[in-house]
């Protein structure tokens, strides 16, 4: 146990590293997003998309209306409260004038489109569910997929997030992608573009960078990393990660980096393989001989 004395030494060099280290903390200015509060929304939205999946009491079509309808409520309003904050800071943070009536409409306006979004996005979360479903012989139902499959929460989770971050809407969508990885180990920047249909088999270790593309009924394995190569912050707006096409299965610990990369469609990248130049539309790359023979063909351009 601290003796009384040593004690204030400790908490007066604490404070004193607050005021030393200002950039890493918070005091004496708006509220933060909560990140307790950001997973209570995600959770709220959860049981939004699938009605039944989720809720700890049954739902049936006489109580439907009143129970969906008053979880709408809930999140609505819990969701803008947090993007109302996160607008104010924002605005202090890049040292504009805030206008807190401002803050408050668009973060009114961002919340009704998004819940305008909501049956646009449980159709593409549909689509993905099928094409989990159809992809991997090891699923018995789409409810196990819904309730079990941590590839399927992240892509739920991002989904959510990417209208967010399209919308301008900073940090937010950053932590609930972040909430996702740190539970599912899969890490998808909201700002990604991912194409309807997309499965994610196991998942674990997937990380998909900020300017990635990705198309149609494309599916990735454990471990797959779509990167950017080393470039100077200076280059943080523009295309640092790679593009897929459509019909795409890329295998497990697979490395596809650099925002002139294109993998064409209806391809397949086997595992472990590292990729840094454009491959044709259908391919079959391996760690084999036929991979160099494709460079050597001039099928595929050297760096």
């Amino acid at each position: 146990m601290t003796d009384p004395k040593h004690l204030g030494l400790q908490i007066q060099a604490i404070l004193d590293s607050y005021q030393e280290l200002g950039g890493i903390s918070f005091t004496d200015g708006d509220h933060l997003p909560s990140r307790n509060s950001v997973q209570h929304i995600l959770t709220m939205l959860r049981e939004i998309l699938f009605p039944g999946y989720f809720d700890t009491t049954p739902i049936n079509s006489t109580n439907l209306q009143y129970v969906i309808g008053q979880k709408i409520v809930t999140a609505a309003e819990a969701l803008c409260a947090e993007i109302n904050k996160i607008l104010v800071w924002s605005a202090k943070e890049s040292r504009h004038d805030v206008n807190p009536s401002e803050c408050r409409q668009l973060a009114k306006l961002v919340t009704s489109e998004f819940f305008d979004y909501i049956p646009t996005l449980r159709t593409l979360l549909k689509q993905d569910v099928k094409a989990t479903y159809d992809g991997d012989p090891a699923a018995k139902s789409e409810a196990e997929i819904i309730l079990s499959y941590p590839g399927f929460q992240a892509t739920t989770t991002y989904r959510i997030a990417h209208f967010l971050y399209k919308r301008d809407i900073p940090l937010m969508p950053r932590m609930m992608t972040e909430i996702a990885h740190s539970e599912t180990g899969i890490d998808i920047h909201p700002g990604a573009t991912i194409g309807p249909s997309f499965c994610i088999d196991h998942g674990t270790g997937i990380v998909i960078g900020e300017t990635s593309d990705i198309g149609h009924n494309v599916k990735l394995y454990q471990g797959v990393t779509l990167g950017a190569l080393s470039v100077p912050k200076s280059k943080s707006t523009t295309k640092r990660h790679p593009t897929l096409g459509d019909h795409i299965v890329v295998y497990a610990e697979t490395t596809i980096l650099g925002g002139d990369t294109q993998i064409g469609s209806n391809s397949i990248i086997g595992g472990n393989v590292w990729i840094t130049q454009s491959i044709p539309e259908n391919s079959k790359i391996s760690l084999s001989s036929d991979y160099q023979q494709l460079i050597k063909s001039g099928r595929i351009s050297k760096p």
